[in-house]
């Protein structure tokens, strides 16, 4: 049996958690300038129609009430880190999904832990007692089942679905509840009078072919809830990425260099909470004009280093600029990919790198007791004014990309 865990509006309900002023309120994590955009909504702020990845300006417009906060993504790295060790005590066929979402596949572990239901009321259990959040758990026979299982008594549900009640639960469904199938062709669906799943799943193939084309089956193979595939084990993020969306579009040379920085100690902080070294550090450069471009280069050793990440991206931007100048940007983002684990300390590292340990160290010390603002460098102070946030875990870029 595979299990689908998903922690209830998991960004919000850690700052509820973390400040217990906030319990009820709606709540929005997210950029606070008029270009940020929604990274987390609590259920409280849902009631008025905000989501994820909506316009911040379009948030406050259907609930003007709502109490914005910045991101923390390292204490969500941490918390998320606590969840995923919970995981691994039941199963070691854990394959994350995001920050707050994995599958566990659950078949051999029933001798020593019980039926997939018990462990799932127990994985919520633990999750509760050691976090004080929320999760949603799937129980189905196979991963596209329980991902929508899971989403089906939010918050704080178990939705069990057994191979005979496959058909029962998934036919009454919207179309869209099939996972991967997007707004747009979803929408598409839709319009061609597929509202359910179980109507998809009556389709003939001269209803389904001007839909879906050639894969008319695969599609009709889902809406029967039919999916063989295995649960891989690996690391939930394959690159670790945060960006800033100006207020105001920016050409000023020293609060770019500033932004850079600051959004290169997040993405090294959110490597050092999860254990991780990065080998190749990517910046994205968003014009004026909407027009994008990314570049990266090799890290090598690959390093969790704050100073080493930083001075990899000011590089790249430095000679983007120097290529493109007084050109005004809309939006910078700084990224980590080539993701291995950390190994073990060398005792011959080179002086540097030890000094930037150990003052990494400080600086995470401090931010985790303090909070994330207690520090910052001094060139960033004045140009936090400038700027809002949007931080996200995304795949390695694509399109325009040059390797240095």
């Amino acid at each position: 049996m595979i299990l689908h865990v998903d922690m209830d509006a998991f960004y919000a309900s850690v700052e509820q958690h973390d400040r217990p002023e906030l319990a009820g309120l709606p709540l929005i994590v997210g950029g606070t300038g008029g270009r940020g955009v929604v990274a987390a909504a609590s259920y409280e702020v849902r009631k008025f129609g905000v989501r994820s990845a909506m316009p911040i300006r379009r948030a406050l417009e259907l609930c003007p009430q709502a109490v914005c906060v910045r991101p923390r993504m390292a204490r969500y790295a941490e918390v998320s880190a606590q969840i995923f060790a919970i995981f691994h005590e039941y199963t070691p066929l854990v394959q994350g999904l995001s920050l707050d979402e994995a599958y566990l596949d659950v078949t051999a572990s029933r001798t020593l832990k019980g039926d997939a239901v018990d462990i799932a009321r127990d994985i919520k259990k633990r999750i509760r007692a050691r976090t004080g959040l929320g999760a949603s758990v799937g129980v189905a026979p196979n991963k596209l089942v329980a991902k929508i299982a899971s989403d089906l008594e939010k918050p704080d549900g178990l939705t069990v679905v057994t191979a005979e009640r496959i058909h029962a639960v998934l036919d009454p469904l919207p179309v869209k509840r099939i996972p991967g199938l997007g707004r747009k062709k979803g929408d598409a669906v839709v319009a061609a009078g597929f509202i359910t799943i179980g109507a998809l799943r009556h389709g003939t193939e001269r209803s389904l072919r001007p839909v879906f084309g050639d894969d008319w089956q695969s599609w009709q193979r889902r809406a029967a809830g039919i999916d063989d595939r295995a649960v891989i084990p690996e690391h939930d993020d394959k690159s670790m990425s945060a960006e800033h969306t100006f207020t105001d579009d920016l050409a000023d040379t020293g609060l770019l260099a500033a932004e850079i920085a600051r959004l290169g100690d997040k993405v090294a902080a959110r490597l050092r909470a999860k254990g991780l070294d990065a080998g190749c550090v990517t910046i994205k450069i968003r014009r004026h004009d909407f027009r994008t471009f990314t570049r990266q280069m090799k890290l090598v050793p690959a390093t969790r280093e704050s100073r080493v990440l930083v001075e990899g991206a000011q590089r790249l931007l430095t000679t983007w600029l120097r290529t493109n100048p007084r050109t005004k940007l809309r939006l910078l983002g700084v990224g980590a990919s080539d993701l291995v684990e950390t190994v073990q300390e060398d005792l011959f590292a080179a002086a540097s790198s030890v000094a930037n340990r150990k003052l990494d160290a400080t600086v995470d010390a401090i931010k985790k007791k303090f909070g994330a603002d207690a520090l910052a460098r001094a060139n960033v102070i004045g140009a936090e004014r400038a700027t809002t946030t949007t931080t996200s875990v995304r795949p390695p870029p694509r399109g325009d990309v040059r390797r240095k």
